[in-house]
């Protein structure tokens, strides 16, 4: 495949992304919703994330004049494009023109990245700097260049601030350093690039000193490590799911590039491929072996991964790449429209296939209404799920949002940021999940139960209560 049909590839499954997601009927995920929040409050962090997905959503916004749905979403197709044109340049400073075009077209049908053009996360910010990082480590692999390495350096650091993911690839590229000649570069330029790194981490590292290290301490909260064990299902489950998040054939290959390396097969530049992203999903797969992980957590793996798996398939099953393309891209063309078509698509027991993104927003719009009706300006909440959507879909409305205030360190963002002020003293509507036991006698204005979405089921219950009740609950 030639670079320019790569390309073509590349713009027309980008378009369909584009297209497809102007019809989309599904509501904002929770993180995504908060993500948004983050982007109208700048800040050098945030309570789960660092700041780069936030800054990136607001320049979009700001350009777009609308903080609508589809303008948050778009980011996510037009960088995963960066991204693929990157990574073709990638391939060719390091492998050659030959396999330049299947790059970019393995990697914009990866269905990790089919999925991430959808709904907008921090993989698809980080994925684009670390693309940048690999091109100027590849160019500075062969020769000495102050403008490439500090590049490197700000693009590493950049990918630091999307997500804290990016210190898993740093293991396997100091092993290549000590193991491959080819690796290494000069001193000058890993030195200014390290320090340039640490200049652009600097300010999200000042703000967590500054703010008890609230992003640590939630990064390593969520994986678990409290709660050390074996859990050989758990290390199962994700290595299986690395062949859904890459497709079959891109990670079959990725496993047999590292069996050519065992028998003594590879060159060293397959190699040095090898160590920056095996090791990533070696490291995820123990942690959950250990304690707990998510199928996207390895994805560092997949941009080195991805040239890996096409060069070796270009040479040794080129039939391959062709079926691999076949298969992703079906994925490609499939996920857009299962957003698309979200509320016709259900289960046997009635269920909608994209039931976690359904059904957010129609609750936002009850609360406000049911605020507007109760005379009550201040809505307030203990989920984490109901503040994210309502945050965004009441974003015009005359109405006050806060989180209930918590009970020793807050739990999320809006408990940190937007806990209700304890010189409130008019009632609230309090919009919950479970029915609110309190001395003094709140009034029920309504509980109700969602037809359809992810809330299905469940009993939502609206109060019309005294903020010292909710203090006291």
């Amino acid at each position: 495949m030639s670079a320019r049909l790569g390309l073509f590839i590349i713009l027309g499954v980008t378009l369909w992304r584009v297209i497809t997601l102007h019809f989309d009927t599904t509501d904002l995920f929770v993180d995504e919703a908060q993500y948004w929040l983050w982007s109208q409050h700048l800040d050098f962090g945030y309570y789960s994330k660092p700041p780069m997905i936030a800054w990136v959503i607001r320049a979009m916004t700001e350009l777009a004049g609308s903080t609508s749905i589809y303008w948050i979403r778009l980011c996510g197709p037009l960088i995963h494009m960066a991204t693929a044109i990157v990574l073709m340049r990638t391939a060719r400073r390091l492998v050659g023109r030959e396999i330049e075009g299947w790059t970019g077209a393995t990697f914009i049908t990866l269905p990790g990245v089919a999925l991430s053009s959808v709904f907008f996360s921090t993989d698809v910010v980080l994925l684009f700097f670390l693309a940048v990082a690999l091109w100027a480590y590849f160019g500075l692999t062969e020769k000495r260049s102050m403008g490439l390495a500090i590049l490197m350096g700000f693009a590493f650091g950049c990918a630091f601030l999307s997500k804290y993911a990016i210190l898993f690839v740093v293991p396997g590229g100091l092993m290549a350093l000590i193991f491959l000649s080819t690796a290494r570069v000069a001193w000058r330029d890993f030195l200014l690039s390290v320090i340039v790194a640490l200049a652009v981490a600097a300010p999200n590292l000042w703000w967590n000193l500054a703010h008890d290290g609230t992003t640590v301490r939630h990064t390593t909260s969520i994986a678990h490590w409290s709660k050390l064990g074996i859990d050989v299902a758990g290390g199962l489950e994700f290595f299986a799911a690395q062949f859904g998040v890459v497709g079959p054939i891109v990670f079959f290959a990725m496993l047999w590039a590292v069996v050519r390396a065992f028998k003594g097969k590879s060159e060293p530049r397959e190699r040095l491929l090898i160590w920056l992203s095996i090791p990533v999903v070696l490291l995820i797969t123990l942690q959950a072996l250990v304690a707990k992980a998510y199928a996207n957590w390895g994805v560092t793996a997949y941009v080195a991964g991805t040239i890996l798996a096409v060069w070796l398939l270009h040479r040794l099953w080129p039939r391959g790449l062709r079926i691999s393309l076949m298969i992703n891209g079906a994925a490609s063309l499939l996920f857009p429209l299962a957003a698309v078509f979200a509320h016709q698509l259900a289960l046997p027991n009635g269920n909608e296939i994209m039931k976690r993104y359904l059904g957010r927003s129609a609750i936002s719009r009850e609360a406000g209404e049911l605020a507007r009706q109760s005379a009550t300006p201040i809505i307030v909440s203990d989920s984490r799920d109901l503040l994210a959507d309502m945050f965004h879909t009441l974003r015009n409305d005359p109405v006050r949002i806060y989180a209930k205030p918590p009970v020793g360190s807050p739990d999320n963002y809006y408990e940190q940021s937007f806990a209700l002020p304890g010189d409130v003293a008019d009632n609230v509507l309090f919009v919950t999940t479970h029915p609110v036991d309190c001395a003094q006698t709140p009034e029920l204005v309504r509980s109700w139960q969602p037809a359809e979405g992810y809330y299905r089921g469940k009993t939502i219950f609206a109060y019309r209560i005294s903020p010292a009740c909710l203090a006291a609950s």
